[in-house]
């Protein structure tokens, strides 16, 4: 499945959560969803913990 086909997806199931649920379902939908895409990169190996955790000097180096 291509990308732009589960965008198209991810952004009608956010059409439907804002319109049946309101702006609060919107959100929530949306914060599910970006975690579920950050577990989804773990999970593939695609995304180091410590990525998400480095300061600002460490990236520097």
């Amino acid at each position: 499945m291509s990308l732009a086909v589960i965008g198209m997806i991810a952004g009608m199931a956010l059409g439907f959560a804002g319109y049946f649920g309101g702006f609060g379902a919107f959100l929530l939908v949306a914060a599910l969803g970006a975690v579920g895409f950050v577990v989804g990169r773990f999970l593939e190996g695609d995304l180091d913990v410590s990525d998400l955790f480095r300061t600002r000097d460490d990236r520097r180096r």
